[in-house]
């Protein structure tokens, strides 16, 4: 059923529709309460909405605005992202980010925190944001802002990480909110996003890299192509010798990412049932290595 869900287009754009409303559930429960501010560009909304309101007078009744400036702010990005990450992948962003500035302006913010202690709450709503946007990620979508950005240079080969890339951005955030609010606000709101971006790198499956060897008996060459074809990987073969039987494999290595490996498990077990796998993740691959996004 995992695997049907993941590699599924249509149920992963609904897998990810669903981490979107998760996200904007969480901020609508925990941190908005606290006017807490959750970072990347929809903290630069959420800011642009306080200053909006409480410094210009502005009034949007019931709705929360900052969900409308997020998507308005996410149209030049995603301009800029159609050529870097492709049609396909902007067209799912462009829904997730909708489906995102739905649910936060529809969902009711709670008028009295659900949690008191306001470490508890951001520490509740950074865990369930990093797996919603974990969610989003895995399915290969995005819910747009810094991510777009982050997994941009995760495609061309960079070691900076999604969550470490919004970590970093965040700082500019985090430093207008010190100063122009209490301190308590900035550092609750770091917490908040150290969290999420954490859980998010945990669960962002595309970063964490996988090399797996394959022994069999079959088509060697058949088998490489279907890999290079299929997951726009390089493989590397050669011809071993079985110690106990004396006969001839065939070796196969190919790195890869974590999300992908159990499509080649369940290729390769197709093609030749016999065949065995020798799979050891988090390792660390520098150079001309493609972290795909999913189709």
């Amino acid at each position: 059923m995992i695997y049907t869900a993941l590699h599924n287009r249509w149920l992963r754009l609904l897998g990810a529709v669903f981490g979107e409303f998760l996200a904007a559930l969480a901020m609508n429960l925990f941190l908005v309460p606290m006017n807490l501010y959750t970072g990347g560009v929809m903290g630069f909304c959420q800011l642009l909405r306080t200053l909006m309101t409480d410094y210009m007078g502005m009034n949007f009744g019931q709705y929360d605005i900052a969900g409308i400036l997020y998507f308005l702010l996410n149209i030049p990005i995603l301009l800029f992202a159609w050529k870097t990450l492709g049609r396909g992948f902007v067209v799912r962003t462009l829904i997730c980010t909708l489906a995102f500035s739905l649910f936060y302006s529809v969902i009711p913010t709670a008028t009295t925190p659900i949690v008191e202690d306001m470490l508890t709450s951001c520490l509740l709503g950074g865990i369930i944001t990093g797996v919603a946007y974990g969610i989003v990620l895995t399915c290969g979508c995005s819910g747009g802002g810094l991510d777009v950005v982050g997994l941009a240079l995760a495609a061309r080969g960079s070691n900076i990480t999604v969550g470490r890339f919004s970590l970093g951005i965040n700082a500019v955030l985090y430093t207008a909110c010190l100063i122009l609010f209490s301190p308590e606000i900035a550092i609750y709101s770091v917490i908040y996003n150290y969290f999420s971006a954490t859980i998010l790198d945990r669960l962002h499956q595309q970063n964490i890299s996988i090399q797996a060897m394959i022994f069999t008996k079959q088509n060697e060459k058949e088998l490489a192509k279907y890999i290079t074809e299929s997951f726009g990987r390089g493989v590397t073969y050669w011809t071993g010798v079985g110690a106990y039987t004396g006969e001839n494999v065939h070796v196969l290595y190919v790195c890869l990412s974590k999300y992908e490996v159990e499509e080649l498990r369940r290729a390769v077990h197709t093609m030749d049932p016999h065949a065995f796998f020798v799979i050891q993740s988090g390792i660390e691959v520098d150079g001309n290595f493609r972290r795909n996004l999913g189709n």
